[in-house]
């Protein structure tokens, strides 16, 4: 599976930005997408993740980014989308797509990353 992510940029906080995955390789029926973020000098972290086979959706709750991030996936175009709305400064990151079979416990596929960076 190859993955493209693209859609970061520079936002004021309170901004929105959708950032965009782009899936390829594979068919992805049995697959689930997520996004990462990784903030300088820290760990990367899960932000949410959807499963292609029934559209479920599941975000971090310690991220704090229920009610202001949307994961969602339009599958003719094998597209994954993060919609991120209300930004904050905290926010600020590189944001990675990936991809995990759902037969396996990890996610092995994963996309360039895309910056965002939210000024206050």
């Amino acid at each position: 599976v190859q993955l493209q992510a693209s859609g970061g940029g520079l936002v004021q906080a309170g901004g929105s930005l959708r950032l965009s995955c782009a899936a390829s390789g594979r068919t992805l029926s049995r697959y689930f997408m997520g996004w990462f973020r990784q903030a300088p000098g820290t760990e990367r972290e899960f932000v949410a993740a959807i499963s292609w086979s029934d559209g479920s959706t599941h975000y971090a709750d310690s991220v704090n980014v229920e009610g202001r991030f949307t994961i969602s996936g339009d599958n003719a175009k094998n597209t994954v989308y993060l919609q991120m709305n209300k930004l904050k400064p905290e926010d600020t990151a590189v944001y990675y797509c990936a991809a995990r079979h759902s037969g396996e416990g990890s996610y092995g596929y994963w996309g360039q990353g895309t910056l965002v960076t939210v000024s206050s």
